[in-house]
């Protein structure tokens, strides 16, 4: 097992890491839109949702993976209502590899944010 850890991304917020390599597979803690020096992002749904693709895109370049190599994301969402604009960012990043996902709206964000999103990722 190998801790992930990387300056491109916010550190974390708790007791847990950025992400866990175990057996080639990647598992990244959620990311949520603050940025790699820990600022809040207040943006709308579709600025933070950018920002947690930077950070999911830092993550997954030191745990030497890619968007392309993600087989499952979980997105977290505050409101159902932003799906369609969620999902409009999503695209952009997941465009042609379209891995597993599942989507849940949650009474509650970390920081009260829009979006949070988690991924797993085969390494390289």
């Amino acid at each position: 097992m190998k801790i992930v850890q990387t300056s491109g991304a916010p550190a974390a917020i708790g007791p847990y890491s950025q992400g866990i390599i175990v057996n080639n597979m990647f598992y990244s803690s959620g990311q949520i839109p603050l940025t790699a020096e820990g600022e809040l992002l207040q943006g709308n749904v579709q600025e933070q949702t950018h920002q947690v693709f930077k950070n999911l895109a830092a993550v997954l370049k030191e745990a030497n993976a890619s968007f392309e190599t993600v087989v499952k994301a979980t997105v977290f969402i505050k409101n159902m209502d932003d799906f369609a604009a969620i999902n409009e960012v999503y695209g952009q990043y997941f465009n042609v590899h379209k891995p597993a996902r599942s989507c849940v709206e949650v009474a509650r964000l970390p920081k009260d944010v829009l979006v949070e999103i988690e991924v797993i990722a085969l390494c390289k």
